[in-house]
């Protein structure tokens, strides 16, 4: 049995070690705000925080991940208080059918920590992620106001 820190508790995983990670977190952790767009990681519905690292989570085994720190959807409010991409995300109406939404929120955290003041072209260079809402320019506009809060 693995034993994973996510969102900074060590919770027990039984699962074969070539499990997805992404099944680990919804199916025995019951953390289902990560979500299963493609399998393949190209959506990035699935995108959690591996050692502070935005990570398609569809493709990483259980094995790959012990010892590191996971971070999901669920872990990024603290205390009740939204973080502040998740603030952004509310005031500028990204969320439409929502479905991606978590995973963008996870890429936009770890872009907002690798570069406090994205450009328009770090942003396009870091959110990968696909939204068939075509949500993007309200993501640009949300990603500007988190990094000025």
């Amino acid at each position: 049995m693995a034993v994973l820190n996510v969102n900074g508790k060590s919770l027990p995983a039984d699962a074969d070690p070539r499990t997805p990670l992404l099944w680990v977190l919804r199916d025995t952790l019951g953390l289902t705000g990560t979500k299963y767009g493609c399998g393949i990681a190209q959506c990035g519905a699935c995108t959690v925080h591996i050692d502070g690292v935005a990570a398609r989570s569809c493709q990483v085994p259980l094995s790959s991940v012990g010892g590191k720190k996971v971070v999901t959807i669920e872990g990024l409010a603290e205390n009740g208080k939204l973080s502040k991409i998740q603030q952004a995300w509310l005031e500028h109406d990204v969320p439409q059918c929502g479905y991606c939404q978590s995973g963008m929120i996870m890429a936009a955290t770890a872009l907002l920590a690798a570069k406090p003041q994205p450009t328009d072209s770090d942003i396009d260079a870091a959110m990968t992620n696909i939204c068939r809402c075509g949500t993007y320019k309200q993501v640009r506009e949300a990603l500007h106001a988190a990094a000025k809060a």
